[in-house]
């Protein structure tokens, strides 16, 4: 399934919340319905049962943890829940290069083009959050 095949099957409960228009959260939802027909591969050899239960996991984690710091009040808190879900998406990474030998190699290929998008978005999201923070700082001061 193609990310355009899919957005369009999205509901708008959740296309109409203003968290949508973050790509990153776009891109880490697409990637967790992915994830659930890989865990569901995975699961089927007895050696990666526990790697698609690590892998499924992981990968919900970073919408869960864009969404979550999406609503805090501070950018100081934005920027810790998107670290998270940076962190996330690295270990999903290792989970899906783990995984390479029951998937193959251009099913892996795919999700790590997807997290490595993820994880460059991230990079840029988290220090915006960080100087968002530090400007709130200085216009108290002032």
């Amino acid at each position: 399934m193609t990310y355009e095949e899919w957005e369009v099957g999205v509901p708008e409960e959740i296309t109409a919340d203003p968290l949508w228009k973050i790509k990153a959260y776009r891109l880490s939802l697409f990637l967790w319905d992915l994830a659930w027909s890989d865990a569901t591969r995975l699961m089927q050899d007895r050696r990666t049962i526990q790697l698609s239960d690590q892998l499924y996991r992981a990968v919900g984690s970073i919408s869960s943890n864009i969404s979550e710091g999406y609503s805090r009040s501070t950018g100081k808190d934005r920027a810790r829940f998107y670290e998270f879900g940076l962190g996330s998406a690295r270990e999903s990474r290792n989970w899906y290069y783990g995984s390479k030998k029951v998937l193959g190699q251009p099913v892996v290929s795919h999700r790590m083009v997807v997290l490595s998008e993820i994880i460059r978005l991230m990079l840029t999201m988290i220090p915006q959050q960080r100087q968002l923070q530090r400007i709130v700082k200085l216009q108290a001061i002032r």
